[in-house]
């Protein structure tokens, strides 16, 4: 059934119409970055899933692409889930999870399947790499799903999110010579994980950072509210061995929705992830779209902890400097105030004097409220913070800060220091108000245009 949407962001990716998650085999490939994600074109909510694909030159305006991968074949006739891509030969290659749902439950398998291209936009199915057969004993193979390969020292190597049996999430290491053969080399940390199931895992071998996302994992003492969480580990694999040395970890971003952070194959030092979360309510459905991906993030590490900044085509830049008050109106830009010896912050974005989602400096953290921001949004967390639609972020406490936030129609992604916090809001359209009050020595604030060309 045809979806037809009559809403969309400005220039955060999303379906055609219908339902998108995961960001898949994120790449730059043919001079062009591609981006897929996992999609469902036929409703605004979870389904069988397809490999929908987008290309751009800059990372901000986005060409949409037909489908790349359609279930339907028997090693992937329910669903192709995640996964990722790479470049070999001239040709692009996807490795991804074929689905089969059988009987439900345990009956499920999940394996790993490969497609290639020689045009970047038709891609020939070659069946399952990685089967039942190669998972080690004891694991699930009903939870067995989302892997992201690379090449290293002239073999090509994946992680893939796994479970064991009567446990929780762990993340496999393979290894081929021709991406067709697999040998199974070890579980990388040797331990369940604290959520329940691991999911896509993406191991950056340039930069030595793992992601994963951990599914229904305790709070750590409030240290993060989601009850699904994406992690960095900054640590590098040991190949002799197939272990993953951590060296720290942290959080991925401090917001209410990001997911499943996945990094370019051929320009690692840029990630992605899904802008929204399990287990929220939707309230963009009615216009025909649920899901986004955010906006493409420069990442690095730096004294063993993840940063991350945007990367968005900006136009015009309207500047000003700010006393104790100021006013302005947008709706979609960039956002950027540096101050010297902040001490108190104040900003409310997407405002209409009734709705506004606000950010503050409060008690050494930053505090992030879309309680008033529009449409209300419910998730299955019960917390006080997440009942009153509170997340927070820690503080550099610089003497130099620059705070970073990037608007659209339906989001807020914020920066400072390297850290993020994302989320979702459904303001009325005519809420375009910004208000800032600011105690600091100095203070300029700029507001740039994104550089759309549709």
């Amino acid at each position: 059934m045809a979806i037809t949407k009559i809403k969309e962001p400005a220039f955060h990716i999303t379906g055609e119409s219908g339902w998108i998650n995961d960001p898949n085999g994120l790449i730059f490939y043919n001079g062009q970055y591609h981006a897929f994600y996992q999609h469902h074109p036929y409703d605004t909510k979870w389904g069988p899933m397809h490999w929908g694909h987008v290309v751009s030159d800059d990372l901000t305006n986005w060409k949409y692409l037909p489908i790349a991968l359609t279930p339907g074949d028997d090693f992937d006739k329910n669903g192709c889930f995640s996964g990722s891509a790479i470049v070999h030969g001239d040709k692009l290659w996807l490795m991804y999870t074929g689905f089969i749902e059988n009987q439900g439950g345990e009956s499920i398998r999940q394996v790993q399947c490969l497609a290639e291209s020689s045009d970047g936009i038709t891609f020939k199915k070659h069946g399952i790499v990685i089967g039942e057969e190669l998972l080690p004993e004891g694991y699930a193979p009903c939870d067995f799903r989302d892997p992201k390969i690379w090449r290293y020292d002239g073999s090509f190597w994946c992680v893939v999110a796994a479970r064991k049996i009567e446990g929780r999430g762990r993340i496999l290491l393979y290894r081929s010579a021709d991406l067709f053969n697999w040998e199974f080399v070890n579980d990388i940390f040797g331990a369940d994980s604290a959520g329940s199931m691991i999911e896509c895992p993406d191991y950056n071998e340039e930069l030595g950072v793992l992601f994963f996302c951990e599914q229904f994992q305790p709070s750590e003492n409030g240290a993060h509210l989601n009850i699904h969480t994406c992690r960095w580990a900054v640590g590098r694999i040991d190949y002799s061995t197939g272990l993953f040395n951590e060296q720290s970890r942290g959080i991925v971003d401090w917001g209410f929705d990001v997911y499943a952070p996945q990094t370019f194959r051929s320009k690692p030092s840029v990630m992605m992830g899904w802008l929204n979360m399990w287990d929220r309510t939707v309230p963009s459905e009615k216009y025909g779209f649920a899901g986004m991906l955010t906006a493409a993030r420069s990442i690095s590490v730096k004294d063993g902890r993840l940063c991350q900044e945007p990367i968005v085509s900006c136009g015009d830049v309207y500047k000003a400097t700010v006393g104790e008050g100021f006013e302005d109106k947008a709706k979609v830009g960039v956002i950027t105030v540096k101050a010297t010896e902040l001490e108190a912050l104040d900003i409310r974005m997407r405002s209409d004097g009734t709705n506004y989602t606000s950010l503050t400096l409060k008690n050494g953290e930053w505090v992030f409220d879309r309680s008033k921001s529009g449409e209300e949004i419910r998730g299955v967390e019960k917390d006080p913070d997440s009942l009153n639609g509170i997340r927070r972020m820690p503080f550099s406490g610089n003497r130099e800060v620059t705070l970073t936030i990037v608007m659209d129609d339906f989001s807020v992604e914020i920066f400072e220091d390297g850290r993020a916090l994302t989320s979702t809001i459904y303001p009325p359209d005519d809420a375009v108000g910004i208000e800032l009050t600011v105690k600091a020595e100095s203070c300029h604030y700029e507001r740039a245009s994104v550089a759309l060309t549709k």
